[in-house]
């Protein structure tokens, strides 16, 4: 079960989707909550998370796990951030090799 704030990652033994077809892309290595994971080439990053992990992300008002919404960009119920702090919508960015996400969010970067 995924605890407010804790990454997604090993929230459940399984993922969420499963793919049933296209698995001929190729793969895609990335880094998602600071374990190694694998996506297809073409890949949302939505896709991608949700083929790894049990949910996307939680929500940031309490109300659980989420998974995306409306799916085009114009809900804000995917974001995600990569390890410099830089948010990203998972449901309209593809995955590329060597992307480091994270599906809570990141710290402030340190000044000084």
């Amino acid at each position: 079960m995924a605890v407010a704030g804790m990454p997604l990652m090993n929230a459940a033994p399984e993922s969420l989707l499963r793919r049933l077809d296209e698995a001929h892309r190729q793969p895609v290595a990335f880094t998602l909550d600071g374990h190694p994971a694998t996506a297809l080439e073409g890949d949302t990053l939505l896709t991608a998370i949700l083929t790894n992990a049990a949910a996307l992300r939680l929500s940031e008002f309490g109300d659980g796990p989420r998974a995306g919404f409306c799916l085009m960009g114009a809900c804000q119920d995917c974001w995600v951030w990569t390890e410099e702090g830089t948010r990203l919508r998972a449901c309209s960015t593809p995955v590329t090799p060597g992307l480091r996400i994270l599906t809570t969010e990141a710290p402030w970067p340190r000044l000084g």
